[in-house]
């Protein structure tokens, strides 16, 4: 992050307690003539005024500023934070370094022009963070005075969320299982059956392709025009509708790892609420880091666009934040490449067929169960 300037703000009540002690002593001693009380008037007065100017002094040209290695980060994996402290006078005062990623306050001791403090930060949970700057809090040896010198710019992080394997239902931490791109095993590959057009007819093209109604009305023959089936890799439709930010933050996560899983395995399609299009992710995740930003910011709010659905050919994962309640009506008109829906914990009376990121998938096809690959 760039380095930006610094403000202070001084907190002086024992130093000027300790200053006006000393001045109500002097005025003591002179109104009655008290000579005793000339000596610590005179220490009080001298010693409030003293870690004053210790602080001033030594606070001045004094700035505190924070870099962190990424401005992104994966929910509790470690980012490196650096604090340092630049002194444009001869040498740095001894201080206190305050922030909130550091954990406590640290030291550090003064006599050089610079100094930094270094820290791993983590943070459990996905969204974006707004840190505040940083400061240094300079003090008197007794504590009578202090300074506090602020960065006047906020760093921001966004935490994305964890990606974890998906594993066989039932087999723990030992197995790993990966969910196969088709729920059943042999399909085909894309086959050309959108229709995308007519154009003239060639020869040894399938008569199946001929468009005879267009044919009746001109008497030319014209042939459909088809493209290959886009529809048939998997979809991940995420519905994120849930007052609990646990269980939100669970299915985030599952249809992120989802995502990066069946993109290894041939690509496939994201779609979350408010966006009317699934956006691609391809086997190469070149997409993937726009996708994992978006996915770090969903709210629990907001319904998943249905519309289009029906027409896809291939199968569709429907990650559902909220996990009782009954099939949501997409999945029952989704077509046999494969109906899956993905919870957080387990749906009692039904089959579950993997595991990721603590929610349970389960294959809706009637007559089938949808295996889990080892």
């Amino acid at each position: 992050m760039d380095e930006g300037r610094s403000s202070s703000s001084s907190s002086s009540t024992g130093a000027r307690s300790a200053a006006k002690l000393g001045v109500a002593l002097l005025v003591v001693a002179g109104l009655f003539d008290a000579e005793a009380l000339f000596v610590p008037g005179v220490a009080f007065l001298v010693l409030g005024l003293g870690c004053i100017g210790w602080v001033v002094s030594g606070a001045r040209g004094v700035s505190v500023s924070r870099s962190l290695v990424a401005p992104r980060v994966v929910e509790d994996e470690p980012l490196a934070v650096t604090v340092e402290l630049r002194s444009s006078r001869v040498a740095l005062p001894s201080c206190m370094v305050v922030d909130p990623l550091l954990g406590e306050p640290v030291a550090v001791g003064g006599g050089r022009r610079t100094a930094s403090v270094t820290a791993q930060a983590s943070f459990p949970r996905r969204g974006r963070r707004l840190l505040p700057p940083p400061s240094a809090l300079v003090r008197d040896p007794l504590g009578f005075a202090q300074r506090a010198i602020s960065g006047e710019r906020a760093d921001e992080v966004l935490v994305l969320p964890r990606i974890a394997p998906v594993r066989a239902a039932g087999s723990g931490s030992g197995q790993r299982g990966t969910v196969t791109r088709r729920t059943r095993p042999g399909v085909a590959p894309a086959a050309e059956v959108d229709i995308d057009g007519l154009r003239p007819h060639r020869e040894g093209a399938p008569a199946s392709r001929i468009h005879w109604a267009a044919f009746a009305r001109t008497g030319v023959l014209l042939e459909r025009r088809l493209r290959p089936e886009g529809d048939t890799r998997p979809l991940v439709l995420l519905d994120p509708r849930h007052e609990d930010a646990e269980l939100l933050d669970a299915a985030v996560r599952a249809a992120a790892s989802l995502c990066v899983h069946l993109a290894e395995l041939g690509g496939c399609a994201l779609l979350l609420p408010g966006e009317r299009r699934p956006a691609p992710l391809e086997p190469g995740l070149s997409g993937w880091p726009h996708l994992h930003a978006r996915l770090a910011l969903v709210e629990g709010q907001g319904a998943p666009t249905m519309s289009g659905l029906a027409s896809r050919r291939g199968a569709i994962f429907y990650v559902a934040a909220r996990a009782g309640g009954r099939v949501p009506p997409v999945l029952a008109h989704a077509p046999a490449a494969g109906r899956i829906l993905v919870v957080p914990g387990v749906l009692s009376g039904r089959r579950a067929s993997f595991e990721v990121a603590g929610c349970t998938g389960y294959d809706l096809a009637p007559d089938r169960s949808r295996r889990v690959a080892a």
